[in-house]
């Protein structure tokens, strides 16, 4: 019975909160499934965009718990894409996502502090045009 109590335990925690349980299986899955750098990178755009979206909506309902959980998402993200940039092979671009990561940054920080969801929508939308591009490169 000792083997068990693991199993048991992560059982426990999954029914506790089944949709973080299902977003972290599906966000898993999805990662495994992206063969390359791009398709990663996608992934990364789909989630970014997802919890601005999500924190424009806990905005909207005053949900602070949410839009912090998102936001906080968004910005790990953030941090995880510039993170990634390559500034010797990539040059202009790399510089330039730079910019546009740090700059999104700084305006999911500030809309954090406000219920107004229109400054995720906004961010959404101009990475979203980003996140385009992306999908193109890992098809």
């Amino acid at each position: 019975m000792e083997p068990q109590r693991p199993v048991i335990a992560y059982a426990c925690a999954a029914l506790s909160d089944p949709e973080r349980t299902y977003r972290r299986i599906d966000v898993a899955g999805r990662a495994a499934q992206a063969a390359n750098g791009a398709g990663l990178v996608r992934l990364l755009y789909e989630e970014l965009i997802a919890s601005l979206r999500g924190a424009a909506f806990a905005a909207e309902a005053r949900n602070r718990g949410v839009k912090s959980e998102r936001v906080t998402r968004a910005t790990a993200i953030l941090f995880a894409l510039e993170a990634g940039l390559d500034f010797e092979a990539g040059g202009d671009v790399s510089r330039t996502l730079a910019t546009v990561y740090a700059g999104a940054r700084r305006q999911v920080l500030a809309a954090s502090l406000e219920d107004d969801p229109a400054p995720f929508r906004e961010v959404a939308a101009d990475l979203g045009e980003i996140a385009g591009a992306w999908a193109s490169l890992a098809a």
